[in-house]
């Protein structure tokens, strides 16, 4: 596992993907456990289908911009988003992608590449492959401490979809487990 000082990272796919739903997850961590913390949603305006990305920063001291240029985390969830920031990448940046909905190409060198939207599937997890991501990416950069992913999970599910926050962990739990 890389333990990068400062985290900055784009999560990206389609409206609908749970993108920034992800990012929010993240930047909750960053939270609570007292780090500064920028999260920079985009999408276009439709409402699923469109493109979607944030951008979140984790660190230690006052972080200058929340626009990230050079991300040392990808989070792919499409193709089309693989595409477009893996050329903006931190030379030893960490790329995890759904191995399902991307074909990296030859030239990857640090990517996690695990069959999310099927891990979740199979689990009974639909329309979590987002926080199986989630999982993956904490595997490899471990940009908080485990519990806390835990507790962000608790913070960021609404009252309304209590009943999703054991499947949100359980999401998480599996992301990092196929990503060891």
């Amino acid at each position: 596992m890389i333990m990068a000082e400062q985290l900055e990272a784009v999560l990206a796919g389609f409206g609908g993907q749970g993108v920034l739903f992800a990012g929010k997850v993240v930047a909750y961590a960053g939270l609570i456990e007292g780090r500064e913390v920028s999260w920079l949603p985009s999408y276009g305006p439709e409402m699923r289908g469109g493109t979607a990305n944030c951008s979140v920063t984790l660190a230690d001291d006052p972080i200058g911009s929340p626009l990230v240029i050079h991300p040392n985390a990808l989070v792919a969830m499409n193709q089309p988003s693989f595409e477009k920031f893996l050329p903006e990448m931190a030379p030893d940046g960490v790329v995890v992608y759904d191995s399902i909905l991307i074909t990296p190409g030859e030239d990857l060198k640090a990517g996690c590449g695990i069959p999310a939207s099927k891990i979740a599937e199979e689990a009974g997890l639909d329309g979590l492959m987002n926080i199986v991501l989630v999982g993956a990416l904490w595997a490899k950069m471990g940009f908080c401490k485990r519990e806390t992913l835990d507790e962000a999970i608790d913070r960021c599910v609404p009252a309304s979809k209590a009943a999703l926050i054991e499947k949100n962990k359980l999401a998480l739990k599996l992301g990092i487990e196929a990503a060891q």
